[in-house]
């Protein structure tokens, strides 16, 4: 009989062996008893012999102890969505802006399908799996790493030396889905509405136990990090992937210019209710890596890249009724209560008629036979009236006087479709809903304050303000449902981390309409302090804006440096709802209470006062990463980029810089090395 630890591993590469050839290669070479006797067997050795056993093994994929929370995950690349086209021309003009800044005629494109899943990044080192995380906000995620060990898809080891970094999709197949909600059925519990959120809900269980049951797949579609040479083309990368173990999808292909990226959105079209697994579209990538990079980014999405949707599908039912939501804003949004269809891959009971205007365009009753249209996540909308239902009086809609949650009068805002009610966060549904996004975790990022929670400490009156949630008494927590004692401490763990906050975070996390992450981190670069902020004088500042852009125009023609315009970026109509919300008794009585409990850390001192500088990061930085070197110039109010143009100020270079490099040099503009950015940094 061979030793333990040689007849331990040759189980394992056979289990593995086994797992690849079942999940990913779909061609099983033994029975499932077999495979179970094989298992056994290694675990029987590992519970002999405890020192065999590994992170990577095969009976690691049976899940473990349960968590008590989800740890944070810093992507070193940040895991970007793409951008989205709906119709032909969207795709030709994404192909000619992307030709334009090449300066080519032609582009070969790598296209695959848009998987309907949970987006996910694997690492490894030096062969083990060692990190799985969740895409989070694009720039921090979760880690799951426990929960994807049981994805039977995923490799445990590779054969690749140094630190690899592996992004693709984690979902469930159509069989496995029906099979799940089965059992569902069988339990007398609630069926999953579609496999994505099944899939998702099993990604973030902090019992890992519970991810093995669900049977999810996966598949690679891109390599972000490889230690070797990167290949040269996306489609490459992929083969790399597949040689290495991971699983791709066989519809991947490469095409050549906008008629082959249409007759792949036809091809795909055809076959998509065959598949497996749901898509709810096609993903276009400029093929060439070199090509990626100097195309660069705009905003949260690649330029580089395009996900091309199918049209939303629809479905005809009869509208029950008509209800009023009340937003976080105060706007009163008509929604139709559904006769049960499904459409667009979810069970839909009500559809939004987005507002009063819209309702009569569409002149939808009560009674009528209406189709309801959904594309995704898209909040499903009634598209038109099918067949009139019988239409009585009774039956037509008309928008209450008063707010149908805290009875305050309601009032139609001049120039906008938009009826609101007057009841501000004294209004349960606004105060539920602004309590839900300043805990989101773009703002204050309270973990635990989830939407359950929020109506109960609302309903309860435990919650009247924001300011509120500083002064929750504990026994009161304890006894709502589902909490006890160890929710209760993670909540005010949660809420006592808040106190500490970057200021941009709780501006953005106050719900002014029309302050997006974006406009809030203006705001706090240019006044650095709430009460700057409270103290604004908005019409000296809009005169201020219309002297510098002026200013700008005179020194363009003589060719001299721009001065900064103060809050660029910022237009009127925001500038208007900053100061309706600041000056408002009530929001700023909040905000004086939330400023006792909480401590904000602004951003650099100095920055909106100088000229904002353009800079470009390419290759690697030893002294600190590119996320952070772009952090610190974005805080010292400078812009960074990722792509090179006549209006770059700056070229920051780091070890094996790539083409943005030869870019720059061909365009003139100013090249530093890493140690001169360094020093440059101190005096920004």
């Amino acid at each position: 009989m061979k030793a333990p630890d040689k007849r331990a591993a040759a189980l394992r590469a056979a289990l593995e062996r086994h797992n690849h050839l079942y999940y990913v290669k779909d061609a099983p070479e033994i029975t499932d008893a077999e495979y179970d006797r094989l298992f056994r067997e290694l675990q029987a050795l590992e519970e002999a012999h405890p020192e065999l056993r590994t992170d990577w093994s095969p009976t690691a994929r049976v899940g473990g102890t349960p968590l008590s929370e989800f740890l944070p995950v810093r992507h070193k690349t940040p895991m970007l969505s793409i951008g989205n086209a709906f119709e032909a021309d969207e795709v030709q003009a994404f192909d000619r802006r992307a030709r334009e800044a090449l300066g080519v005629t032609s582009i070969e494109y790598a296209v695959e399908p848009k998987f309907d899943g949970l987006a996910v990044s694997l690492v490894y080192r030096d062969g083990p799996f060692v990190q799985g995380a969740t895409r989070g906000d694009g720039t921090t995620g979760e880690d799951i790493t426990p929960n994807l060990r049981t994805v039977r898809s995923i490799p445990q080891f590779i054969k690749a030396a140094g630190q690899l970094e592996v992004r693709g999709e984690v979902l469930m197949f159509r069989k496995e889905f029906e099979q799940l909600n089965a059992r569902q059925r069988e339990a007398g519990e609630k069926e999953y509405v579609n496999p994505r959120n099944a899939a998702a809900g099993a990604v973030r269980q902090l019992d890992s136990r519970i991810t093995a049951r669900r049977q999810l797949r996966f598949f690679a579609y891109a390599l972000a990090q490889v230690p070797a040479k990167m290949p040269p083309t996306h489609s490459r990368a992929l083969e790399y992937l597949e040689d290495l173990g991971f699983p791709v999808s066989e519809e991947i292909d490469v095409v050549q210019g906008v008629p082959g990226l249409v007759a792949y959105y036809e091809r795909m079209a055809r076959k998509r209710d065959r598949l497996p697994f749901a898509i709810d579209g096609v993903v276009y990538k400029v093929n060439r890596l070199d090509w990626q990079e100097k195309l660069g980014y705009v905003s949260r999405a690649p330029r580089f890249a395009l996900a091309h949707k199918y049209p939303a599908e629809e479905q005809a039912t009869e509208v029950l009724g008509i209800d009023v939501q009340v937003g976080r804003t105060g706007i009163l949004t008509p929604v139709a209560r559904l006769k049960a269809v499904f459409v667009g891959g979810a069970t839909v009971t009500n559809a939004t008629l987005h507002n009063e205007d819209e309702l009569r365009r569409k002149d939808v009753w009560t009674g009528d036979t209406v189709v309801v249209r959904r594309a995704g996540d898209v909040i499903p909308e009634v598209a038109r009236v099918q067949k009139p239902g019988p239409r009585r009086p009774e039956d037509r809609f008309e928008m209450p006087k008063h707010c149908p949650v805290c009875a305050s009068p309601v009032v139609r805002v001049p120039g906008e479709a938009a009826t609101r009610c007057t009841g501000g966060l004294y209004c349960k549904a606004q105060r539920k809903q602004t309590l839900i996004h300043y805990a989101s975790r773009r703002a204050m990022d309270i973990e635990g304050l989830g939407e359950k929670l929020v109506d109960q400490l609302v309903e309860n009156n435990l919650v009247k303000s924001l300011a509120d949630l500083y002064a929750l008494p504990r026994e009161a927590l304890v006894n709502l449902e589902r909490m006890g004692e160890v929710s209760t401490t993670n909540l005010l763990a949660g809420i006592q981390k808040s106190t500490t906050a970057a200021l941009e975070r709780f501006i953005y996390g106050l719900g002014i309409p029309g302050v997006g992450e974006e406009v809030a981190k203006i705001l706090a670069r240019h006044f650095r302090s709430m009460d700057a902020l409270l103290r604004a004088n908005w019409a000296g500042l809009a005169e201020d804006k219309e002297a510098a852009r002026k200013e700008n125009a005179k020194r363009k023609k003589r060719g001299e440096p721009p001065v900064a315009v103060p809050l660029e970026g910022i237009g009127p109509e925001i500038m208007e709802s900053i100061e309706k919300f600041l000056h408002e008794s009530h929001n700023r009585e909040v905000v004086a209470r939330l400023q006792k409990a909480i401590s904000l850390e602004a951003p650099a001192a100095g920055a909106q006062t100088v000229s904002v500088k353009t800079f470009v990061l390419t290759g690697s930085l030893s002294g600190m990463s590119r996320d952070k070197a772009k952090a610190a110039l974005e805080a010292k109010g400078h812009k960074v980029t990722g792509s090179v143009s006549k209006k770059t100020d700056f070229v920051v270079t780091g070890e094996e810089a790539g083409s943005k490099l030869a870019e720059a040099r061909k365009l003139g503009v100013k090249v530093l090395s890493e140690n001169e950015f360094l020093e440059m940094l101190k005096s920004l």
